[in-house]
């Protein structure tokens, strides 16, 4: 993708920070029941970085629900406020990042879209449709 990076975020009240520096690997879109019910969205958007997590304040607000029956999938996010937060992946050596944490534009675009075939009939797709930078009138 791109030669090491350093990638901050938060979570919506702001009492949890963090950075995480690496080489990232992969950026998804994940149309997965489990993303779906984690995100309450019609997919999550999932970036993986070869590197480490530093917690920069608040780590002691941070839980972690492990699906039992899932290998890999597992939900971190802030005791306040509830917003998804990245965790390390251990036997990966690699950071997951839901993208909505970041504070800044990771300056590279999501590569695919997984797990398609579970996708919402209402979810997101590949046509066209209308955008708007406020609500519509």
């Amino acid at each position: 993708m791109t030669a090491t990076a350093e990638l901050s975020g938060s979570c919506l009240c702001g009492k949890v920070h963090y950075t995480a520096t690496g080489e990232p690997e992969r950026f998804y879109h994940c149309h997965c029941s489990r993303c779906r019910k984690v995100t309450g969205t019609g997919h999550a958007s999932n970036l993986f970085v070869r590197g480490t997590l530093r917690w920069d304040r608040g780590e002691e607000l941070i839980k972690r629900y492990q699906l039992p029956e899932a290998e890999r999938f597992s939900n971190s996010f802030c005791s306040e406020c509830g917003s998804r937060l990245p965790f390390f992946i251990e036997a990966m050596g690699m950071v997951f990042i839901p993208a909505g944490s970041l504070d800044q534009d990771p300056n590279f675009m999501p590569q695919a879209r997984i797990f398609q075939d579970s996708r919402a009939s209402w979810s997101c797709d590949t046509t066209d449709i209308a955008c708007f930078d406020r609500y519509p009138s």
